[in-house]
């Protein structure tokens, strides 16, 4: 399994799109910060056909030492959720997603 990386993700902007190299990394960190922004606001953001992030609130819970089997609390955190659209579920199975492009929930 392969990790695509913020330089090959510039590159494919630059081929793609025909801004120069500096342009195209700047994009993208701009549009990565963004989302990094509104997320830490507590905000949700949406990519359509893509999927959405969000960010949920998990309460106090006692947790347990798997070692020593003595309780533990695990403090109130915030966590990062990604739920993928529809349409890039259906791609990632190789299903049709015919019927989807125009679907307004692609939750």
């Amino acid at each position: 399994m392969t990790t695509v990386t913020r330089a090959q993700i510039a590159e494919h902007i630059y081929s793609q799109v025909g801004l120069s190299r500096h342009e195209s990394a700047d994009l993208l960190e701009t549009v990565l910060e963004l989302i990094a922004s509104r997320l830490e606001k507590g905000e949700t953001v949406k990519l359509s056909g893509f999927g959405t992030f969000s960010v949920r609130q998990k309460g106090r819970r006692v947790g347990r030492n798997p070692k020593t089997g003595i309780e533990v609390p695990i403090l109130p955190r915030s966590v990062l959720v990604f739920r993928p659209s529809q349409i890039l579920r259906a791609e990632v199975n190789g299903e049709s997603i015919e019927g989807l492009a125009s679907e307004s929930d692609d939750s």
